[in-house]
């Protein structure tokens, strides 16, 4: 029973946020992989997953999943390039079926309403076919008084703000590629980022093409 709402975690409707998915098989092996969830209301997120994961294949198969809330640069890195190991995992009331990681500020338990097999065509490195998953969000678990869900937007416009202070006293190669980085950072703003951060960017593309650039 959900006890909280997604607000409570500084989850807002219409964001996405970047996770960890822990997940088991049928031999009862984690899995964790990284995945940018969107939030659709107070108790449902949405996220699209790679056919052939073993992630989508687990959620497929149990039709549940645990949402990670962390940003612990070891996990994201782990999950990214293997898999994280066991000794990080811990178990939702001692059940194997809810695998998380440990230490993280936050998770959710979430059952699947709906999977949809969807062909993403717009994506900037190539069309890819995946699992568009609809959940209803169970249960949260705070394991912070304070949970700061993490979104690229941010770390996005933070970059770009550095490379803005320094454009003038760089090489004009470099140059060129602060500037192929804003594009880049303002493309991840305008799809993942709220108002107030796509507003920022747009401010920073004005004042950079006002030095002539």
């Amino acid at each position: 029973m959900l006890t909280v709402g997604l607000n409570d975690i500084n989850m807002k409707k219409g964001q996405y946020y970047e996770t960890i998915i822990t997940t088991f098989n049928e031999n009862n092996e984690n899995n964790a992989t990284p995945v940018g969830v969107a939030v659709k209301n107070i108790d449902e997120i949405t996220c699209r997953i790679f056919k052939g994961s073993k992630t989508l294949e687990n959620i497929i198969l149990n039709k549940k999943f645990i949402v990670n809330i962390t940003k612990n640069p070891l996990y994201l890195t782990m999950a990214t390039v293997d898999n994280i190991m066991d000794e990080y995992f811990q178990f939702h009331n001692n059940n194997k079926n809810y695998p998380y990681l440990k230490d993280v500020e936050a998770y959710l338990i979430c059952e699947v309403i709906d999977i949809k097999n969807v062909v993403k065509t717009n994506d900037p490195v190539r069309q890819y076919e995946a699992g568009f998953i609809k959940a209803k969000v169970c249960e949260i678990v705070k394991l912070n008084l304070c949970v700061n869900p993490m979104n690229r937007a941010i770390y996005s416009l933070l970059e770009s703000l550095v490379n803005y202070t320094r454009i003038d006293i760089v090489e004009k190669n470099m140059q060129n590629y602060f500037i192929d980085r804003l594009n880049e950072s303002e493309r991840i703003i305008n799809k993942v980022g709220n108002n107030e951060e796509k507003k920022a960017i747009l401010l920073l593309k004005k004042k950079i093409k006002k030095k002539g650039y």
